[in-house]
C-alpha cells in the first residue's frame, strides 16, 4: 500500500516524553475505568490451546487460527507469476501440514479467488477435520470517502462471494485517513453485517494506538490489529502492546522475516555491487530494505543476521525461524505473517519448526541486544501504521 494523505497524523502522539507519557496514561485510565469498553478474552484464563493455535476474542466473538500465517500478498503480482492450479495445490499442501491459516486482502491480486478454489477443494477433498481448522482472514481497504451502509455492505459482499463463503472469517479494516473520522461509519456498519452472521470477527490493520483506543470506546468489537513487527521494527512493543495488554486486542504481525532479508541468503551479502549478491527485487525485499536503511544500514543488519545464525545453529533451524519464534513470543503477540509464493517456494519444513523451537535466556539476550543497536524506528518513523500515512 501507499500513502495518499499528507497531514501530519502524530498530533497527539509524536513522540515519546513525559507529555506524551502522561496523555497515553491518562487514556489508559479511562479505559479500565470504562463501562462502555468491550473487554477481550484474555488468554491466560482461557481452555489451554495447543502451541500451534490461539483463540482471538472479544466478547461473544472468537476465532481459533494457527499462530504461523500464510501471508498471500505476493500472489498480487512482483514475486513471480502465480500458475491458478500450482497455487491452490500448494495451498492444500499449508493446510494438511497443519499451516491453515490464509491471510489475504480485497487488493491482493486474486488472493481471494484463490482462496475460493481451494476451500471448496477442503471440503471435497478433505476430511471434515481439516476443513474446521481452514481458516480465510481477509482486509477491507477502502478509500477515505463517505461510508455508507450500503457502500460497505457491497464491498464485503464482494469478498464473500470472492472467497466463496456466506460468513467472513475474519474482516480486518485499513483507513487511510485519520482526518476524515469516516472509518468510525465504517466500523459502525462492519459491525452490523457480523451482527447479520456475514463476518465472524472484526479486526484492524495498520492502526496506531491512539485511533485503536478510541475505536474501543465506541464499542467496536476489535479482536486484533495487524502491524509491521520484526526484529527491525519493535515499535509495536512500545505503545500498542502497553494498550493491547490492557484490553486483551491481539496483534498479528506482518513484515517478521522482512521479506527473505532475515534468512541465511542475505547473510555477509554485498547488495551495493551489481550481481555480487542477491538482488533486492521484490516489492517485499525493497520494502524492507528502506526499513533496514532507517533502523540503521545493512553493516548493522549484518550483525543481527551474524546474531540470528548463531542461535540457528545451536538449536538446528534456519535464521527465518529464529527470527520468527522471537517476535511470537513477545507480549500481545498472537500470530506472526510468513509470506507464501504458492507453487514458487515453499516454507513449509522451517514455519512448522517454529512450534517446538524453544529460546532460552542466553539467546533471548544476545538477540535483544543485536535488535537494540539499531534506532528507535518509534522516533523515526512514528507508530504502527504510520509509514502508510506519511508525505
Amino acid at each position: 500500500m501507499a500513502a495518499i494523505s499528507s497531514h501530519n497524523v502524530f498530533s497527539t502522539f509524536t513522540r515519546i516524553n513525559s507529555s506524551t507519557t502522561t496523555k497515553i496514561d491518562s487514556r489508559s485510565r479511562r479505559i479500565r475505568s470504562s463501562t462502555r469498553l468491550i473487554r477481550c478474552s484474555d488468554s491466560s484464563t482461557s481452555t489451554k490451546i495447543e502451541n500451534e493455535r490461539v483463540k482471538l476474542s472479544n466478547g461473544n466473538d472468537s476465532l481459533e487460527i494457527c499462530r504461523v500465517l500464510n501471508g498471500m500478498w505476493q500472489t498480487s503480482g512482483g514475486w513471480g507469476r502465480i500458475d491458478r492450479d500450482d497455487a491452490v495445490e500448494a495451498m492444500l499442501r499449508y493446510a494438511d501440514s497443519g499451516l491453515s491459516t490464509f491471510d489475504m486482502a480485497d487488493h491482493y491480486g486474486p488472493a481471494e479467488d484463490l482462496y475460493g478454489i481451494f476451500i471448496n477443494r477442503v471440503r471435497r477433498e478433505r476430511p471434515p477435520e481439516v476443513l474446521e481448522k481452514v481458516r480465510g482472514l481477509t482486509k477491507w481497504v477502502p478509500p477515505p470517502v463517505k461510508m455508507t451502509s450500503s457502500f460497505v455492505r457491497d464491498n464485503i459482499n464482494v469478498s464473500r462471494k470472492r472467497m466463496d463463503v456466506d460468513s467472513l472469517d475474519m474482516l480486518q479494516f485499513h483507513w487511510w485517513d485519520y482526518s476524515n473520522s469516516g472509518y468510525l461509519d465504517a466500523l459502525k456498519h462492519l459491525t452490523d453485517l457480523k451482527g447479520e452472521g456475514k463476518i465472524k470477527t472484526l479486526a484492524l490493520t495498520n492502526f496506531d494506538t491512539e485511533r485503536l483506543q478510541i475505536i474501543l470506546e465506541n464499542e467496536i468489537p476489535i479482536v486484533s490489529n495487524q502491524v509491521q513487527h520484526s526484529l527491525v521494527d519493535m515499535r509495536p512493543q512500545q505503545r500498542m502492546a502497553e494498550l493491547c495488554q490492557l484490553t486483551g486486542v491481539k496483534l498479528i504481525t506482518y513484515g517478521t522475516v522482512m521479506g527473505g532479508l532475515l534468512s541465511e541468503k542475505f547473510l555477509d551479502a554485498n547488495i551495493n555491487i551489481p550481481f555480487a549478491g542477491p538482488a533486492i527485487n521484490t516489492p517485499s525485499l525493497q520494502k524492507y530494505k528502506r526499513m533496514v536503511d532507517s533502523w540503521g544500514g545493512w553493516n548493522l543488519f549484518q550483525g543481527l543476521l551474524r546474531t540470528l545464525k548463531q542461535v540457528s545453529l545451536k538449536h538446528g533451524v534456519s535464521i527465518s525461524t529464529v527470527a520468527v519464534k522471537y517476535i511470537l513470543d513477545q507480549p500481545a503477540v498472537a500470530g506472526s505473517m510468513v509470506g507464501v509464493r504458492l507453487g514458487l517456494s515453499e516454507h513449509i519444513k522451517d514455519c512448522n519448526a517454529i512450534f517446538s523451537l524453544v529460546l532460552d535466556e542466553d539467546d533471548v539476550k544476545s538477540i535483544k541486544e543485536a535488535s537494540a543497536k539499531g534506532k528507535d524506528l518509534l522516533k523515526v518513523i512514528g507508530d504502527c501504521g504510520d509509514e502508510y500515512r506519511r508525505a
